[in-house]
């Protein structure tokens, strides 16, 4: 029986086909993997502000970061050596860890100088500034495509959050310039965290974080005037600590994982920990406007995430 013979471009075109389907799904499953990331990040930093915003009723700035600091690197250092993920000093003269721990340092210093002079509210929603500047940014350094409905989604999850604080903006102070500049080095560590090598484990930049953050509060120290923390204080600095390290982690997952552009939406997540916070913390209760501020972040959120899915389903 005659056979017709198969033409061999169908095949490598079933074969093209075939491979950027996986693709596709591969980055959206790292997608996944990166939103879920950022949003647990975010509920640790939330928990970690909240018990240092309490302790700085009691102690000066720098002494939080170095108690903190002791706490947080000795947990991260006994994890690290465990997972065989423990820091090198070799590690510091890589270009991309080292930025990515001026950014770190940079952001400690600036939110929390901020934090302690103004309400947690406040700072936590100038703080959401990060992904309009992490979009652009992951523009115009990663050469990443962003959509005008992601553009949309973004700029929409901002004005909710400008309508969540509409108050607090009436009075723009020193204090809030602080946190304005603590976004700007967000962005530079985030960028940083991109170009970090994959075979370096999240662990180590953790430990590696950890273990800077400390010896900036121990420089800090030398120009304040020393206060014996008390009990209670040590407790609420050592649960920051736990709370600290699981947020550095999981941020740097975040970062290394799905397109930046998606993932970095998802900090507006910290804005609903922020209310939910103020109101178990300290009775306050978001007003007509902020709740619809809250719905049009959440919405927001959500819309990219479904955009991102229905996208990767089409193709």
């Amino acid at each position: 029986m005659d056979r017709t013979p198969e033409d061999p471009s169908s095949s490598f075109e079933s074969t093209d086909v075939a491979a950027a389907a996986q693709a596709v799904i591969a980055t959206a499953a790292e997608n996944s993997r990166g939103i879920f990331a950022m949003l647990a990040s975010m509920a640790f930093f939330i928990g970690n502000d909240t018990l240092v915003k309490l302790a700085s009723a009691n102690l000066p700035t720098g002494e939080i970061i170095f108690i903190r600091g002791l706490m947080a690197t000795a947990l991260v250092l006994l994890v690290a050596k465990f997972t065989g993920a423990m820091p090198r000093p070799d590690h510091y003269l890589r270009p991309a860890i080292a930025l990515r721990i001026v950014g770190e340092l940079g952001a400690t210093f600036f939110y929390l100088s901020a934090l302690f002079r103004l309400p947690i509210a406040n700072v936590t929603a100038i703080l959401q500034a990060v992904p309009l500047f992490a979009t652009v940014a992951a523009v115009v350094f990663l050469g990443e495509i962003v959509g005008w409905r992601r553009w949309l989604a973004v700029g929409a999850g901002l004005l909710g959050v400008l309508l969540i604080i509409r108050p607090g903006f009436a009075d723009f102070n020193a204090a809030s310039v602080l946190a304005v500049v603590s976004v700007l080095f967000i962005v530079l560590r985030d960028l940083a965290t991109r170009r970090v090598p994959q075979a370096i484990p999240s662990m180590t930049l953790t430990a590696l974080t950890a273990i800077s953050v400390t010896m900036m509060g121990a420089v800090l120290v030398q120009t304040e005037t020393y206060v014996p923390p008390s009990s209670h204080d040590l407790l609420m600095l050592a649960g920051a600590a736990v709370l600290l390290n699981c947020g550095y982690f999981f941020i740097v997952v975040a970062m290394r994982s799905g397109e930046m552009s998606v993932v970095a939406p998802f900090r507006y997540s910290i804005v609903l920990w922020a209310i939910a916070i103020g109101w178990l913390v300290w009775g306050d209760l978001p007003k007509p406007a902020g709740l619809v501020g809250i719905a049009v972040v959440t919405i927001a959120g959500i819309y990219t995430f479904r955009r991102e899915r229905l996208a990767a389903r089409a193709k």
